[in-house]
Parts: structure tokens; sequence; C-alpha cells
């Protein structure tokens, strides 16, 4: 084999095996595969299940179209707008902290990309509810599930325009919920909602077009059926410490 043959198999060798990782990981509540600290610029994540995998309530053309267009632009996006300047080292969170300094193609596209690996990630199969823990803190801050999930399907349904709904821990360790326009995110110091995201819906129109076509509502419904509350649960464990 020569030399050009052999750094294309390694090179192909690493990249199968980075995709089989993050789909691996996709299906446990490691903490290392919950945060956002070390996101990739380097590959583009896999997503962590196939494209049917939410069916019926999102379709797996949806899916495709959501992840391989709208989100790998947003990641291409990001990488090219951080090149050259101070951001393209730095942590994503402390980009965000920052966020009103970088400009508006960091701020977009570094959201865009920050925000649907996260959206993946609490999409799937898992537990049916909340954990003892989650679900003392959604009593304490909400008075009940129903009115929580109340709360949160409402900042879904009614954020005008584009965006994102979000349940956080605030820095004083409490949960609240709120909305941000496009892809703005609350760890973000232009953000109206602020804390550290564990759950979080899209509310663009391409998240549900081909299917619910304008009944955002219907989406917002259909959604409480895939959310992998093993994950949100591990992130609450881990955004509490």
């Amino acid at each position: 084999m020569n030399r050009i043959n052999f750094v294309k198999t390694i090179a192909l060798v690493s990249v199968l095996s980075f995709t089989a990782l993050t789909t691996m990981c996709g299906q446990t509540t490691n903490s290392k595969t919950n945060t956002m600290e070390n996101l990739s610029l380097t590959e583009f994540p896999a997503l962590p299940y196939a494209y049917d995998a939410l069916e019926p309530y999102i379709d797996a053309r949806t899916m495709e179209i959501h992840y391989d267009r709208h989100h790998r632009a947003y990641f291409n996006n990001f990488v090219a707008a951080i090149k050259g300047t101070s951001y393209e080292k730095m942590p994503v969170e402390q980009t965000f902290a920052e966020i009103s300094r970088a400009g508006d193609a960091i701020r977009n596209n570094g959201g865009g990309y920050y925000n649907h690996v996260l959206f993946w990630k609490i999409l799937g199969k898992g537990s049916s509810g909340p954990s003892a823990e989650l679900s003392a803190a959604i009593d304490k801050a909400f008075g009940s599930f129903d009115k929580f999930r109340e709360s949160f399907s409402t900042a879904a349904k009614t954020r005008f325009g584009s965006g994102w709904a979000w349940l956080v821990v605030t820095p004083e360790k409490t949960l609240a919920v709120g909305s941000t326009p496009n892809q703005d995110n609350p760890l973000m110091d232009v953000s109206p909602v602020k804390g550290t995201p564990i759950l979080t819906i899209d509310v663009w129109e391409h998240a549900y077009y081909l299917k619910y076509q304008n009944k955002r509502p219907d989406y917002v419904e259909a959604f409480w059926n895939v959310v992998n509350w093993d994950v949100v649960n591990q992130l609450y464990r881990e955004a509490v410490k």
C-alpha cells in the first residue's frame, strides 16, 4: 500500500470509529457525552440514532433535512466564522458568555451548532419521566409536572417567529422556563433567560413543517413522546453539582 492510500485508509478508519463512538454515546447517560464543553470543531457530530428513530412523532425526512442540511450548515459556518479569531480555541460556553461582542455570524451559527447538538441528545428512547430529584425540583418551581409541561409548551407555542424553548437550571440552582429567538440560547449574555439548558425544543419551521405544516402546537405536543428523560436527568444532576 502506498503512502497516500495508507493515509486515506487511516483517515477513513478514524471517521468510522468516531461515528460509531458518537452513536453509542448517544444511547448512554455518561456525563462527558452530555456536556457541550468539548464540542468538536474538526468533525461534524453524528446523529445518535437513525433518521426514522423518532417516528411517528418526528418523521424521517424531516430528521434527515434538519440534521444533514440545517445543522451541518451551522457547523460549517461557525467553523468558518471563528477561524483566525480569538474564538477559535475558546470553549463554546465562554464564547457565548461574551457573544454580544462576537458578531452575528458567530452568534447565529455557534448557537445553531450548539443548540442542535443538545436537541438531538435529549430526544430518543429513554425513561418515561424525570428522576425523583428532578421531579422534586419541578414541583418546587412549577407546582407539578403538568404545570411545568404547560409552561414549557406555552413558551414553545408562543415564541414569535423562529426560536427555541428551554428548561434551565439557573445560577441559583432553581429551574426556569423561557424562550429565545433565532439561534440564541440561555448561555448567551444576550439571552432573556439565563442558566444551564437541560431540555429544549426547536420551533423553527424546518423542525416540523413537512409533517405538521403550520400546526406548531401539534408538533409541541408530539415532542413530549420523544423526550429522553435519562439524558435530561443526567444534565440536571450535572448542572446542580
